[in-house]
């Protein structure tokens, strides 16, 4: 596959497939398939030579502890409680710093190391995202998990002790109101994908630093809790933030059902990014925030995408679809590495 797009990808999983799916993340994607243990995540689409190929120069690498909730993707590592959610996020913060003392990724923490990395380096670049914020067991944590490298906080997922989340409405906690000003103090990023409605608004209440979402769908589209509604968009889009766009069919399209139905192409991942662009009025506000390997496989991507590679068509398919090449580049990097040059600390 010929890489024409740098491409940044703002959401994987890398360290929970590793450690709780037992996936060699350093594999060729043929061997990581067929040694596939837990089969319930579906087919692996994720490797370090697979970004490679795709020329996928950055990604939000996520430190995602299961919970102990319905329908476990893995029964390896669930947390009970916020000491067992701690431990296992820095288990996998040590998996990324093992791999780039290694050599084969670079973390990026400040300003001057993603220009670095941007105009020399040919490895993958990391940027920590933690989702869930269960491991930061007090607010004025956020803090220590900051100095230890993380930039990216997201407060839900499910409920946690410091919002409302998928599934679970509801409003922050005064726990939560806390985590807000600890991470708008120590620099963090915020990012709002997972959030109930109620806790968005909150959040956006107390919480005035820089804002993604690094998962998110439209729910003009796909009419559940998960994703964003037009107010909540705009919203965002008022603050600056970028919206990733997730990889995954059943957030795509409502009448796809695994294993057969209806078809989901590229043309539908499209369809969302340019609805965010159509509120914004420009392409300044959209990006890919895959979730590839995020408890799912390739049979539940879109058509053609059947590894990270994959998201190289993309570009093709939003010039197809009326994108210009400025908001083609956009959408595959320039809007993920702009916030980045924003958010970042310079050193």
């Amino acid at each position: 596959m010929l890489s024409r797009y740098t491409i940044v990808d703002g959401h994987e999983d890398i360290a929970f497939n590793v450690l709780s799916l037992q996936r060699n993340f350093l594999d060729e994607i043929s061997k990581v398939r067929r040694a596939n243990v837990v089969k319930r995540a579906g087919i692996p689409t994720v490797s370090l030579p697979e970004l490679e190929k795709g020329n996928v120069r950055i990604v939000f690498a996520t430190l995602w502890v299961h919970p102990l909730v319905k329908s476990p993707v893995s029964k390896k590592v669930r947390w009970k409680t916020s000491e067992e959610a701690h431990a296992e996020a820095l288990a996998q913060l040590d998996y990324y710093r093992k791999i780039q003392s290694e050599g084969f990724v670079n973390i990026i923490e400040t300003k001057s190391q993603l220009k670095e990395h941007l105009s020399c380096q040919t490895k993958v670049g990391l940027v920590i995202l933690m989702e869930g914020a269960t491991p930061i067991r007090t607010p004025k944590e956020a803090e220590d998990w900051f100095n230890l490298g993380v930039r990216i906080i997201g407060p839900a997922w499910h409920k946690t002790q410091y919002c409302a989340g998928t599934g679970s409405p509801g409003p922050l906690t005064e726990k939560g109101k806390e985590l807000m000003a600890a991470m708008e103090n120590a620099g963090l990023i915020l990012d709002i994908s997972h959030m109930a409605d109620k806790s968005f608004f909150d959040a956006l209440d107390l919480f005035h630093g820089n804002l993604i979402a690094s998962h998110s769908n439209c729910r003009k589209y796909v009419s559940t809790d998960r994703h964003l509604t037009d107010e909540m968009i705009k919203t965002l889009i008022s603050r600056g933030a970028v919206i990733g766009t997730v990889f995954y069919n059943k957030f795509l399209d409502p009448d796809w059902k695994k294993g057969g139905g209806k078809g989901v192409t590229l043309s539908n991942v499209a369809e969302h990014m340019k609805h965010v662009c159509d509120l914004s009025g420009d392409s300044l506000h959209c990006a890919i925030g895959s979730d590839l390997d995020g408890g799912f496989g390739s049979e539940s991507t879109p058509q053609g995408v059947d590894s990270v590679a994959g998201l190289q068509m993309l570009g093709d398919v939003l010039s197809r679809d009326g994108f210009s090449g400025f908001d083609v580049s956009n959408v595959m990097a320039d809007n993920w590495i702009r916030l980045l040059e924003k958010a970042l600390p310079s050193s």
